[in-house]
């Protein structure tokens, strides 16, 4: 025997999904990398550490609540500290690889009729002089730190960039005693008014943050930009300045916010590794997907931030859609739209407010402007902008060849963060990476699987 659906992901979408499945009968088996369930949005703290809910977003505290005791009375087979780093498609099914243990080496897999990639997404940071500076992280990695650990990243800090992000992060980070000297946020507001239809449901969400930064007094500068961070071994401060309707800095604008961390975030991009070696059709960034959250791939759905940036309440709408159309069709039947038509309502608006949000929330078009040739672009290879700008001439027309001549998404990320800068400063056209392993894998283990005839159950998964 073997489990019925495997989800991978156990963030929002993952934990609709699943209990959605199980409340039908299907066997699942929910695996996540973390040691706990509930992905970036429900991050937990380690236990011992605080209160239970100390950083779940309050609007999400009910919601969180009701998943974590759905789940721990459901027959779902949940196993944490799982690195899926491949799905294999076999004759009878599919087959998935990941790697657990103390030191994350030890090789897993479990067997399904039918997977569901509730993946996530990852962060966008365009490079910007000083970036590489000891305290600056994502604006994701802050948020981390503060759910995962009870920590920040320094007493003073600067949260800057564009995204809906930034406002939970600055708030978040004033609430737990920082002192926040700004929200640097590149989006003109003038642009508000044109979706303002779209985003009506998420005004209620706005004001309270908004409500938050007047009451921890942080400054908000619009329509700014970070444009250098500052220091020797360590953050000291960073230059902000005001840009103009085109997305350029208006000069004799600038001036120094001396703090000792800089949280920064350019959006996200869905996390498509899995689906792509899989050969998912992808749309744009996203896994492509049908009504019922099917991909092109026979048994293979997905949701969540895997086919789109939206947020966690589009997340739990399309997982839960996933799951009960997961349910129908390995019952051999075909499910009727109706039954899920809360969910797909909520699709569709979260769907909606998401496409605003994406329109709204771009970097500066002309922020590549500012990077100088000696800014480090490519973290783990050490390539600096003006290597990036010489392939141009030597005759680099697309990112493959941009990336052979500079080793520029070479390292360990394989360019998950590099790739948007490395293809605005070279004007190339944006395409995903395609990727065999969605994770770097021992020798070992890859050995192990080429001599092995069949892959064999994880103890327990059948």
């Amino acid at each position: 025997m073997r489990t019925d659906l495997a989800v991978i992901g156990a963030g929002p979408a993952g934990l609709a999904a699943a209990l959605a499945a199980a409340r039908r009968g299907i066997r699942v088996t929910l695996i996540d990398a973390a040691p706990r369930p509930g992905g970036q949005y429900f991050r937990q703290p380690a236990p011992g550490l605080r209160t239970e809910h100390a950083q779940v977003p309050r609007n999400g505290r009910r919601t969180w609540t009701r998943l974590r005791d759905a789940l721990a009375a459901s027959p779902v087979d949940v196993r944490t500290d799982h690195q899926v780093w491949c799905v294999e498609r076999e004759s009878d099914g599919l087959t998935v690889h990941a790697l657990t243990g103390p030191e994350g080496r030890e090789p897993a897999e479990v067997r399904a009729t039918a997977v569901l990639l509730a993946t996530g997404g990852y962060e966008t940071v365009l490079p910007f002089p000083g970036w590489t500076l000891p305290g600056v992280v994502t604006a994701g990695g802050a948020q981390a730190m503060l759910k995962g650990g009870i920590v920040t990243p320094g007493p003073t800090a600067v949260v800057a960039g564009t995204g809906p992000l930034l406002l939970p992060v600055a708030t978040g980070l004033a609430a737990a005693g920082v002192r926040v000297a700004a929200l640097v946020e590149s989006t003109d507001p003038v642009r508000l008014p044109r979706h303002a239809g779209a985003l009506a449901g998420k005004l209620p969400e706005a004001a309270g943050y908004a409500a938050r930064l007047l009451r921890h007094r942080v400054p908000v500068l619009a329509r700014h930009t970070v444009v250098r961070a500052h220091g020797e071994d360590r953050l000291t401060g960073v230059t902000v300045a005001a840009l103009d309707a085109h997305g350029r800095v208006r000069p004799g604008t600038e001036r120094l916010l001396p703090c000792d961390a800089l949280a920064v975030g350019h959006g996200m991009l869905p996390h498509t590794d899995l689906a792509g070696s899989l050969g998912c059709r992808l749309d744009g960034t996203a896994v492509a997907v049908d009504a019922e959250q099917r991909t092109d791939v026979p048994g293979v759905w997905a949701a969540g931030e895997a086919t789109g940036i939206g947020g966690a309440a589009l997340a739990l709408a399309e997982g839960h859609i996933a799951g009960r159309s997961i349910a129908a069709r390995l019952r051999g039947r075909t499910p009727d739209p109706r039954a899920w038509a809360p969910a797909a309502r909520a699709r569709a608006q979260g769907r909606a407010a998401a496409g605003a949000l994406d329109a709204l929330h771009t970097p500066p078009a002309h922020w590549a402007d500012g990077v100088t040739d000696d800014t480090v672009v490519c973290r783990c290879e050490e390539v600096p902008a003006g290597a990036v700008r010489e392939a141009l001439p030597l005759g680099a027309g697309d990112l493959r060849t941009v990336r052979l001549l500079t080793r520029a998404g070479m390292g360990w990320c394989q360019g998950r963060l590099c790739a948007p800068a490395v293809a605005a400063l070279t004007g190339c056209a944006p395409t995903p990476y395609r990727r065999p392993f969605a994770r770097p894998v021992p020798l070992g283990v890859l050995a192990a699987q080429h001599d092995r005839p069949r892959p064999r159950s994880e103890e327990g998964s059948s």
